[in-house]
């Protein structure tokens, strides 16, 4: 299926920044996509094109709203880390898309697998979705294709390092310097979730997505220094400094989950976890990532400048 011809998409977690870009590029190629959302109307982000139903995960009747009627779907799970209610989200998924036979579904879990089971709740929920859409989409006809995003560009253009990076050319990050990462940009991101959707020969399969090469904090601050046109320094952040900060927007729980991924990077158990894969995935769905100083061009930094432009003084 082309961009040419329709798909009815329904997204699971648009107004959040991963399904987000996703939802918004393919409403930009013209694919009717809804989403479902438990936000009040006022607090949800400006999503052009796609339809937000009131509903929540949690109850069945409201997935099963959602995916009615939709040939395709594309999950992100909250950022929620308790595995009963990640295991109840995605029993309800697996039986709402069965029962509204659904094409094919693409899983977005949010991080890179380790090899073996861990006690982080980090990996172990999004290893247990995938299993039960897996195991729940068995016999129902709908092929699920799963991504394994590693680290998000997008992170890097926040408040906690805009500044600094913008100012005094450092960026600081809670992954180790010498660590391998394919970091990946949310418009890549989406760019392989929409490929995902359409690429022949991809149904079960699943793959470690990620930009165009790996690099270590050293590579990485000289890539932002090309797109920044200055001289950039990475500095390795302590994982419970980086929960602490994330703490106070997403609060206790939702940090200690997403900070999981960092400690146990820090361990160094799998320090090529977020390596790239050679290319595998690129020829599999036919789509290349930008590479990072391209990215780092394309971002407003000055929006996170302390220090006023100076300007000349008029002759």
């Amino acid at each position: 299926m082309s961009d040419h011809i329709p798909m009815r998409v329904a997204v699971v977690g648009a107004t959040g920044h991963q399904g987000g870009a996703t939802a918004r590029l393919l409403a930009s190629r013209g694919h009717p996509v809804r989403t479902l959302s438990r936000r009040p109307q006022a607090d949800r982000p400006a999503l052009p094109g796609v339809l937000v139903i009131d509903g929540d995960l949690g109850r069945q009747e409201d997935v099963h709203r959602l995916f009615d009627g939709a040939t395709h779907a594309v999950v992100a799970m909250p950022l929620v880390y308790e595995a009963e209610k990640v295991m109840r989200y995605a029993q309800h998924l697996a039986k709402a898309a069965r029962e509204s036979r659904l094409r094919r579904i693409v899983y977005n879990a949010n991080t890179r697998m380790p090899s073996g089971t861990t006690r982080l709740a980090a990996f172990e929920t999004r290893r247990l979705a995938e299993t039960v859409l897996r195991e729940g989409l068995a016999d129902g006809g709908a092929e699920l294709v799963v991504l394994r995003p590693p680290v998000y560009l997008d992170n890097l253009f926040s408040p906690w390092n805009g500044p600094a990076l913008v100012d005094d050319g450092v960026l600081a990050y809670p992954l180790p310097a010498d660590s391998p990462v394919a970091w990946l940009s949310l418009r890549d991101l989406a760019g392989a979730v929409a490929a995902a959707l359409t690429a022949e020969g991809v149904g079960g399969r699943s793959f470690d997505i990620g930009g165009e090469r790996s690099l270590t904090g050293a590579e990485l601050a000289e890539a932002f220094g090309r797109g920044l046109g200055r001289t950039v320094e990475y500095r390795p952040l302590g994982p419970e400094v980086f929960e602490r900060t994330l703490a106070r927007i997403l609060g206790p729980a939702s940090a200690h989950g997403v900070a999981g991924v960092y400690h146990f990077m820090a361990g160094r158990t799998e320090p090529l976890l977020m390596a790239d894969d050679g290319g595998e995935w690129t020829k599999a769905l036919d789509t290349a990532p930008a590479p990072v100083e391209e990215w780092v061009a394309r971002q407003p930094w000055r929006t996170w400048s302390e220090r006023p432009v100076q300007t000349a003084e008029p002759a």
